[in-house]
């Protein structure tokens, strides 16, 4: 089995996994998001995420977390489309869903080398930072492709069909 593309719907196989990782001398990097409508913004995130360490977790929120956090709108795909969408880029190693609001204890678990977030975030607002910070760890926020998010497509598609009947 490749290290790449790896799905974990539950944390107990991602740990086991990711120690492995950890004891062949592998740098665990850990992002997150809610990867709604998959867009050049996300890729270029993962990439640069990736670019930090040899492997790369991503946790995916559920569609509880999502819709809590962004309204009952969202996500306009369900978890398992949106995880298999990031699963299957190249450079992400591993998938997992989490179902809180922040990433808090699936980052405790995971225990990553490395924690990169997106540019709107300062680092000490990072969810996590404190605890890969702890342990010797760094913390990134990388800056975002500008022009690109979903909420942005949603509104796009929104008023280029709006009237339109389906």
């Amino acid at each position: 089995m490749s290290s790449a593309q790896l799905i974990f719907p539950n944390l107990d196989g991602l740990v086991s996994h990711v120690s492995r990782i950890r004891r062949g001398g592998g740098t665990i990097v850990f992002t997150n998001g809610v990867f709604d409508l998959f867009h050049l913004g996300h890729l270029d995130s993962l990439r640069r995420a990736k670019a930090e360490g040899d492997f790369l977790v991503v946790g995916v929120n559920s569609d509880e977390s999502v819709r809590r956090l962004k309204g009952p709108g969202r996500p306009i795909l369900p978890l398992d489309q949106r995880m298999r969408v990031v699963a299957a880029i190249e450079f992400v190693s591993a998938v997992t869903p989490f179902d809180t609001d922040t990433p808090a204890e699936l980052i405790k678990a995971v225990a990553p080398d490395v924690l990169v977030k997106g540019g709107q975030y300062d680092i000490p607002d990072i969810v996590g930072h404190d605890v890969v910070q702890a342990r010797g760890g760094r913390v990134l926020s990388l800056p975002l492709l500008t022009g690109y998010s979903s909420t942005g497509l949603i509104e796009k598609i929104k008023e280029r069909f709006a009237g339109e009947q389906a």
